[in-house]
């Protein structure tokens, strides 16, 4: 996205989640008791390229044009500070593709789960990704005689902000062989059986669960093993794909993605925000949502995870402790280069203008000039603190 004093500067001003936060927030605190983790997510995104973090001024070399750039949160939360982390996260992950056809497939979690994940998010969450996991190495070792690889990524919300918890997993279409001597293809358009997933899924997941609360980790979670077997547990099988560099287009899409992005945001005012979302019900329909500004914000603090959980998990060949020689060895089976192939080194404002379009040293009032560097600018507070109360 466009820097805002950017899109400012070239008339453009639609509402973002930080002046979202920045008129509801104070007022949403004082009635709400938030954790410390979304305190900091409030502050974080507020604050996110403005005088508070401080910047540069620059120039423009031709009109002579100036305005301040500002520093930039770096939350993983923020809708802001997303597109440069992805870029530079796909920069490095291109050498870890496979010359073979990729499977989707998405693990959701019954709603009827969704108050004891978000009473335990590091528990219930890390159950889902240890339950998945298990699940297809299982059905690697069952079904394809090896040990597959595969790339999790946590998404916890559906298009109206609220909870659903899922895990979009991405599997190289076969598997390495347990003595890593051969390379065991899968079906071109057929990798397991989603009915026999869901079931293993649902297994594990409760198996885990029941776990956890005999061990006295849970809290009001003793009777939900039993009721929960008798629901079918849903896992979707997308389409495969056919080229390494389609999977990391796809993969772009989940990977550094935040429950709201700013270009979703269409009106806030009157204590209203209207924001966009598509009907799955309707043919996916692209509609407007107003929502109360106290809504919106409960909706989307449901979604920051806590500090130091990691959303994203390779597993199988592609774990990291075994990842640098599985996937050497794989690309020798398979006949590719067994080099990973190096990135060129690229600047942030390089990397941006590559992957979008937007060259941050344009000037953004003649369009012709470059801007300039030409001071600092020195941190300013100015907003609420947001501590704990």
């Amino acid at each position: 996205m466009l820097p805002r004093d950017h899109r400012r500067a070239a008339g453009e001003a639609r509402p973002e989640l930080a002046d979202i936060f920045r008129q509801y927030g104070e007022s949403y605190r004082k009635t709400h008791r938030l954790p410390a983790s979304q305190q900091k997510v409030m502050r974080a995104v507020s604050v996110c390229r403005s005088q508070e973090l401080g910047g540069h001024l620059t120039q423009c070399d031709t009109c002579g044009f100036e305005h301040p750039t500002y520093n930039s949160c770096r939350n993983r939360h923020c809708p802001k500070c997303q597109s440069l982390a992805k870029a530079k996260w796909l920069q490095k992950q291109t050498s870890e593709l496979l010359p073979v056809g990729y499977f989707h497939l998405v693990f959701t979690l019954p709603h009827v789960l969704n108050g004891l994940i978000l009473a335990h998010k590091k528990i219930l969450l890390a159950l889902l990704f240890k339950a998945v996991s298990e699940t297809l190495l299982e059905f690697g070792r069952s079904r394809l005689g090896g040990t597959v690889g595969m790339t999790a990524v946590l998404h916890t919300w559906d298009q109206t902000l609220k909870d659903h918890f899922h895990l979009h997993c991405l599997i190289p279409a076969g598997a390495l062989s347990f003595d890593h001597s051969r390379w065991i293809a899968a079906r071109k358009n057929f990798l397991f059986p989603v009915k026999a997933l869901s079931r293993v899924f649902r297994a594990k997941f409760l198996s885990h669960l029941k776990q956890a609360c005999e061990r006295g980790k849970l809290q009001a979670a003793n009777n939900e093993p039993n009721a929960l077997r008798k629901k079918n547990w849903i896992v979707y099988a997308k389409k495969s794909f056919g080229s390494p560099q389609t999977v990391l287009d796809y993969l772009g899409r989940y990977t550094h993605r935040v429950a709201l992005s700013n270009d979703r945001i269409l009106n806030v005012q009157n204590g209203l925000v209207t924001l966009s979302y598509r009907d799955r019900k309707d043919g996916d329909r692209k509609k407007a949502l107003p929502l109360e500004a106290h809504e919106f914000i409960r909706r989307f603090l449901l979604h920051v995870l806590p500090d130091g959980f990691m959303r994203l998990r390779h597993f199988g060949f592609l774990a990291n402790r075994s990842k640098k020689q599985a996937l050497t060895q794989c690309r020798k089976l398979l006949g590719a280069n067994p080099a990973p192939l190096q990135s060129p080194s690229e600047s942030a404002k390089d990397l941006l203008l590559r992957i979008t379009g937007i060259d941050l040293n344009r000037c953004p009032s003649c369009h012709n000039g470059t801007m300039i560097v030409v001071g600092e600018l020195p941190p300013i507070s100015s907003s609420p603190r947001w501590d704990s109360s």
